[in-house]
């Protein structure tokens, strides 16, 4: 159950920030014993590709923050979220037994695609809304909910269901509240 929880959380922590979790991942694979990742998800362990996603992370992390160009990133990043979502889902299948690697792949992609696409509808929003000057900030606790979610999924899974439901709890008891009063 454990594994599941924690390939969930790895591909919903792609949907904001494609390269922050497959670094994290890579990194956490070469320099401690919290994931063993299995042939070809051994790769990412490689130094030469923890350059590359350190340099994508680079890259996104500066780009995502600059208003209209963090809309021009995402349309871009459509393509490389979902993926990244379902490389870190399948990696994970190590963890979950019995599951095809097709299906892990499938599933990342649906879960990454669908926070990024919410993602993507919601930054032109608050773009337009604060005529930018949000971005920075917005941008920043994205790419920390995406950090702290890959953290949480490798090191206590049962721990971000937990508060993944207390998120969707408070948000949906949030939007009721604001719908009472409007």
């Amino acid at each position: 159950m454990t594994g599941i929880l924690a390939a969930f959380g790895l591909a919903a922590a792609t949907g904001l920030n494609a390269y922050l979790p497959l670094l994290i991942v890579g990194l956490l694979a070469r320099y401690t014993t919290l994931i063993a990742l299995k042939a070809p998800w051994s790769a990412l362990a490689n130094p030469v590709v923890l350059v590359i996603l350190a340099v994508l992370l680079a890259i996104e992390m500066t780009v995502d923050k600059i208003p209209a160009v963090d809309t021009v990133n995402d349309v871009i990043q459509t393509v490389f979220r979902p993926a990244a979502g379902a490389i870190l889902f399948a990696a994970s299948g190590n963890m979950i037994s019995n599951v095809s690697p097709v299906l892990a792949m499938i599933c990342g992609l649906i879960i990454a695609g669908g926070v990024h696409a919410a993602k993507s509808v919601a930054r032109p929003v608050v773009t337009a809304s604060t005529l930018g000057t949000a971005n920075p900030v917005v941008s920043v606790a994205e790419d920390a909910v995406s950090g702290v979610t890959t953290v949480l999924a490798v090191v206590a899974p049962v721990l971000l269901a937990a508060l993944i439901l207390l998120a969707a709890y408070l948000i949906i008891r949030w939007r009721r509240r604001r719908k009472n009063r409007g």
